[in-house]
């Protein structure tokens, strides 16, 4: 065969519509050919065949295998490509191809200047190759399948060892050779290989198989897929791959959310064509993983018109509550549920409203988001009528606390209640649920209720969750069953990583405390101190600011209470230490001023804690224990002051109804005002507050 037969040589195959095959710019029906077939006489069929098209026997029996493939007959076309030494028929194409001959200008023969008839001779025999390995995946001889699939690719290389040339390969090879990269790995995982799998996955990737955009983009999301939810876990890439500088994914996570944003860019640079499951994907992977801010910036560069306006205004108001940016999100959803847009979306309405509830000064607006939900929970979102109670009943609680009469207080507190008992009966096992009411009734002082939804939390968590045995021990405290309260904080230790213990631990410190044992509260201090130094080794010397933030022991923090513990042993001189090093950590501090205020009262210097707590409640305008003392103290100093004390007790109160100590301190005001009966109300109102004081504040747990 010359040279100059071989563009009509590319050409040869079987026209479906008139049933004939052509090479070599002849053409011939195939019922002759198929005849033979039918009679099982192979060999005379390829004798027709040869004799028609002027082939070799390699050529002739490659027509001849893909003719009864394409006929759907599966097994006859594995015995014709059975008949056939494609190995040996590689071997002898593989010199005519990549032979390198230096010549005496020192240039070297590549492949530009051998004729095309090596190419199409290489594709017909590796198109043979493929197509045994296609029978053998229907015949359910999958390792078989996978092994002639991976002789294609093996072939391939020895054919073109400096990688397959962009525009001088032949059509029907290139589509050979990219439908073969693309299904061995298929076949792999078919047979249960999963690290050949893997291999074969970056062997498609990693190598010069001059794949199109398309092909290359379904490899690349299979391999993702494949990461994901496969279940094995894979090996990085080797360093023979590796370039250096360049980032290598350390697990199957962060390989495939690499693979998916690559597929994004390609998408956002017109490659290829927009696929959504790709963004569903890399949706799942990033939220396992906790990166939901960088899968908000992937949905911000998705251009406009591929995803409904109101769909992405949606996830990413779900993507930045995620990470914290609570006003981005409501921002975005106040835009979706605009009268004009999707009012009464039910998952919109929920998720603003669960924003709404962590904030006093958005409940109002949290409550009325919740109650359209409820309203719109029917049909297909009536299992939400739920979700819509309890955030109802966590806006109403926070909207309590800015009540501005105990009237209004007490009627939003009852509301709440109502609406997380209405939740729980639609949400029996809802252990989020048991959480929020026991803390709920713990505010309420409503103890033993409290108490049975903190042990059931515990019960239905398994014990793994720090604030359950928080609660139960608060609850306890609470009771005055301070050694109960210590057993339960024991336990807790028992449960939780050492990481994980400092809330425990001061926790713990202030059981004793409250049972008078100053000194045995110092050990749970030196604890939490040796946790801190084990921090700060764990980070290095070079901490930004990001990581000191997601401390999981604040320093600050036990700075500040040892501080306060010394001072109530008056010992000042290690308690103006501990303020020192805790102003180092936090330099300007409402706490670090009203502990600097308690020392300076303590040991008679009136104006200098004046002075301190002025400048806390400068820092922070509602630090509720800088009223109470201030409060205190200018009645002390100046008795014309008492309307001043007056008015700063009951603003604490008003911001902590519960507070024992301002009710007393109001008490005393009253009664050094001649106001009997007031000051009576208010002993009264903190005596039975102290029955039921726990050691902290119920909603620091929150």
């Amino acid at each position: 065969m010359s040279g100059n037969e071989s563009p009509e040589l590319g050409q040869a195959d079987v026209d479906r519509s008139v049933r004939q095959v052509c090479a070599n710019g002849i053409c011939m029906q195939t019922n002759v050919v198929e005849a033979k077939l039918d009679e099982g006489n192979i060999q005379e069929a390829e004798s027709a065949l040869r004799e028609g098209l002027s082939l070799n026997f390699e050529e002739a029996r490659a027509l001849l295998g893909r003719l009864e493939y394409q006929r759907g007959n599966v097994e006859g076309a594995l015995r014709v490509f059975d008949g056939i030494d494609l190995q040996a028929a590689i071997q002898r194409m593989q010199p005519s191809v990549t032979e390198k001959q230096p010549s005496k200008k020192g240039r070297t023969k590549s492949i530009e200047s051998v004729p095309g008839v090596s190419q199409h001779a290489a594709g017909l025999v590796l198109e043979a190759i493929y197509l045994k390995a296609k029978s053998l995946q229907k015949l359910g001889r999958l390792t078989d399948a996978a092994h002639e699939c991976l002789s294609v690719l093996d072939a391939v290389e020895k054919i073109f060892d400096s990688g397959i040339p962009d525009v001088l390969v032949e059509n029907k090879l290139q589509e050979t050779v990219s439908h073969a990269v693309e299904l061995l790995p298929e076949l792999w995982k078919q047979a249960g290989s999963y690290s050949e799998a893997m291999s074969a996955y970056r062997r498609a990737l990693l190598s010069q198989w001059n794949l199109d955009n398309d092909c290359c983009a379904r490899i690349q999301k299979a391999f993702a897929v494949f990461l994901l939810y496969s279940g094995v876990e894979v090996c990085p890439p080797s360093l023979a791959v590796q370039i250096d500088g360049s980032y290598v994914p350390r697990n199957n996570l962060e390989e495939a959310i690499l693979l998916l944003m690559i597929l994004m860019r390609k998408v956002y640079l017109g490659k290829i064509k927009w696929d959504p499951s790709v963004l569903e994907h890399l949706t799942f992977a990033l939220s396992v993983c906790g990166q939901t801010s960088v899968l908000a910036k992937q949905l911000e560069e998705v251009m406009p018109g591929v995803l409904n306006r109101i769909d992405r205004w949606r996830s990413l108001a779900l993507c930045y509550f995620a990470a914290g940016q609570n006003k981005n999100a409501l921002s975005l959803l106040r835009k979706s549920l605009h009268k004009h847009e999707e009012p009464d979306d039910v998952l919109s309405l929920v998720l603003a409203s669960r924003i709404c509830s962590e904030d006093v000064f958005l409940a109002a607006e949290g409550v009325k988001y919740a109650q359209r939900a409820i309203t719109n929970a029917e049909g297909s979102n009536e299992h939400l009528k739920g979700v819509g109670l309890r955030v109802l009943g966590l806006c109403l609680g926070k909207q309590a606390k800015v009540a501005t009469s105990d009237f209004e207080r007490s009627q939003l507190q009852s509301e709440a209640l109502k609406s997380l008992d209405g939740a729980m009966a639609l949400e029996h096992e809802n252990s989020d649920l048991m959480f929020e009411l026991g803390v709920q009734y713990a505010e309420h002082r409503n103890l033993d209720v409290a108490l049975q939804y903190a042990r059931k939390y515990v019960d239905a968590t398994g014990g793994s969750t720090l604030r359950g045995w928080r609660l139960l021990a608060l609850v306890l405290s609470a009771q005055h069953r301070y050694s109960e309260a210590e057993v339960v904080t024991d336990a807790a230790f028992d449960e939780t990583t050492k990481w994980d213990q400092g809330p425990l631990l001061r926790m713990k410190a202030k059981l004793k405390t409250s049972q008078s044992r100053y000194i045995d509260a110092v050990e749970p201090y030196r604890h939490l101190l040796s946790l801190v130094q084990a921090q700060r080794k764990s980070f290095g010397p070079f901490r930004n600011a990001p990581q000191v933030e997601e401390d999981k022991v604040n320093e600050y923090e036990v700075w500040h209470g040892l501080a306060d513990l010394y001072s109530s042993l008056s010992h000042f001189k290690d308690a103006e230490t501990c303020l020192e090093k805790a102003r180092g950590l936090i330099e300007y501090s409402a706490d670090t001023l009203y502990t600097e205020g308690m020392m300076f009262e303590r040991q008679g210097e009136n104006d200098k804690a004046l002075s301190a707590y002025i400048n806390a409640l400068l820092v922070e305008p509602n630090h509720v224990q800088c009223k109470i003392l201030l409060g205190s103290l200018l009645t002390k100093m100046d008795p014309g002051m008492l309307p001043l004390a007056k008015a700063l007790l009951s603003d604490a109160l008003r911001i902590e109804p519960t507070n024992r100590v301002a009710w007393y301190h109001l008490g005393l005001v009253h009664r050094d005002d001649g106001r009997v009966a007031d000051a009576a109300d208010c002993f009264q109102a903190a005596s039975m507050l102290e029955e039921s004081d726990p050691i902290e504040k119920f909603s620091s747990i929150l």
